[in-house]
């Protein structure tokens, strides 16, 4: 029965007992499947006699199939529709009594508890890197956080969880709908995790979306694999799950030492996978024979818009692969391609331009362009906010006048995406995707949104506590430019 077994019984007692302290039942989606209900009801760690609070639909017919119980003596049961749940009354009711279930399931691991996860199993985001778990203080976890609907996001790094560890998470992530990130980098869980967590990937594929989820979470959507080495047969098992899979979106595969062989297999998820946004692959020796073949994915990609390559052996031929394949998509996404140890040349920054000019959102991030002269090296890193504040003073503006006259809705706030694309396409202060980037840095809030509020920041003095002001910025990249001629 995997987590479940006696761990179910102590699950199944605690439901039991926060009913019997309550006025009307507590909601829960569904018995996982393989649990003894029968014997479990026999001996009286169920109670199919609850009466339902007004509104909720009774539904004794299919709860008697569930159980293998004679509909008669369960004539009160009630199934919940996802729809019903949706009080933060009731979610706060559900969570009281998670401690004790928790310490039961320590007991019957053998584990010590966690008391930082005690007091912090009722908040939305819960960090236990580098706690020292193993395998059965994992399941501990896992058990406790099967009724949970509080965590959302969940920290796991660097605590030897292996295979055992994430068999516990991925049966959880079968009852949980409402966790939606989860970090398992740095876990020793190798080949056979990697198949458990593809199987996982393969069950969600095709059913999740048939559950009726209209008032909960689908499921989780970012996941952290990194540093698990995975290596080649571990990685194509991945990918092998992640082709149909429907409810990851971001995902971090990076330092697992794949190879080219495994780019295959990733460029098929690419072209297979509708749902995945982000994907960093960073540090997995993949060459420019892999990026040939990441770059076939690529070409037909519709959901895709981040991929990170960072720190593999790609140099400026595997980089012309990739940005092409982009262009020949007319319904790509992309917005960020990270080569960032990639050395470029003039000729690719040509060929980049073309490829902007068809996706305008597109910022390929490189290392440097190689054998530039000093007069087109200044041009590239020419401070932007000097070129705004110029074109503002001959047009008797001031520079937030500039930006809200790109915005159409004349606001002060605007989405990065949307103030990329304008500061491409306007031509009233010609900028190259570089100085885009640079102003994006200085107005980002880290939000998503930019604020053109920023750029009225005054000059403060260079020994200011609170740091440079923007005639500083200005004064400090002046003079990186000026020392490169």
């Amino acid at each position: 029965m995997g987590i479940w077994g006696q761990s179910g019984q102590l699950l199944l007692r605690n439901w039991r007992n926060l009913v019997s302290r309550s006025c009307h039942l507590t909601p829960f989606q569904s018995l996982p499947c393989g649990w003894p209900v029968e014997e479990m009801w026999q001996k009286g760690l169920l109670d199919f006699a609850w009466s339902p609070p007004p509104g909720w639909q009774g539904r004794a017919a299919a709860a008697s199939h569930a159980c293998h119980l004679p509909q008669e003596q369960c004539p009160h049961v009630v199934l919940l529709k996802a729809e019903s749940i949706h009080k933060q009354d009731d979610e706060k009711f559900f969570t009281t009594g998670q401690k004790e279930l928790y310490l039961e399931a320590c007991k019957l691991m053998g584990v010590v508890p966690v008391s930082y996860f005690i007091r912090n199993m009722e908040e939305s985001y819960v960090n236990l890197n580098h706690h020292g778990l193993g395998p059965r203080g994992t399941k501990a976890i896992a058990i406790a956080l099967v009724s949970n609907m509080a965590v959302t996001k969940l920290e796991l790094e660097d605590n030897c969880i292996m295979e055992e560890g994430v068999l516990s998470l991925v049966e959880m992530l079968q009852e949980n709908y409402y966790l939606q990130e989860m970090n398992i980098s740095n876990n020793h869980l190798g080949l056979e995790g990697a198949r458990i967590i593809s199987d996982f990937f393969e069950r969600n594929s095709s059913s999740i979306w048939s559950l009726e989820l209209s008032a909960i979470n689908v499921g989780l959507t970012s996941l952290d694999l990194s540093w698990n080495n995975f290596h080649t047969r571990g990685a194509v098992a991945l990918c092998n799950g992640l082709r149909g899979n429907v409810t990851l979106t971001k995902l971090d595969l990076s330092m697992n030492g794949f190879g080219n062989e495994v780019a295959l297999a990733l460029g098929e998820v690419l072209r297979l996978n509708r749902c995945l946004v982000y994907l960093d692959i960073g540090g997995n020796d993949i060459g420019n024979e892999g990026a040939s073949k990441i770059s076939k994915g690529l070409e037909s990609n519709e959901s895709l818009r981040v991929l990170k390559l960072f720190l593999n052996p790609i140099n400026m031929d595997g980089a012309i692969l990739l940005i092409l394949a982009i262009k020949r998509n007319p319904k790509s996404r992309m917005e960020e391609l990270d080569i960032s140890n990639v050395l470029v040349s003039e000729q690719f920054m040509k060929t980049l331009d073309g490829v902007y000019a068809v996706h305008p959102q597109l910022d390929v991030v490189f290392k440097a362009v190689q054998g530039l002269s000093p007069k087109k090296t200044i041009f590239l890193l020419t401070n932007p906010m000097k070129l705004i504040q110029s074109y503002a003073d001959q047009h008797k503006i001031t520079i937030v006048d500039f930006f809200k006259s790109l915005n159409p809705t004349g606001t002060m706030k605007m989405s990065v995406d949307e103030f990329q694309k304008v500061m491409i396409e306007q031509n009233k202060v010609p900028l190259n995707q570089y100085q885009v980037r640079e102003v994006i840095k200085k107005l980002d809030e880290k939000t998503g949104m930019v604020n053109f509020r920023s750029a009225q920041a005054p000059r403060r003095s260079p020994f200011s506590a609170r740091g440079p002001g923007w005639a500083d910025f200005l004064e400090h990249d002046e003079a990186i430019a000026t020392s490169l001629v």
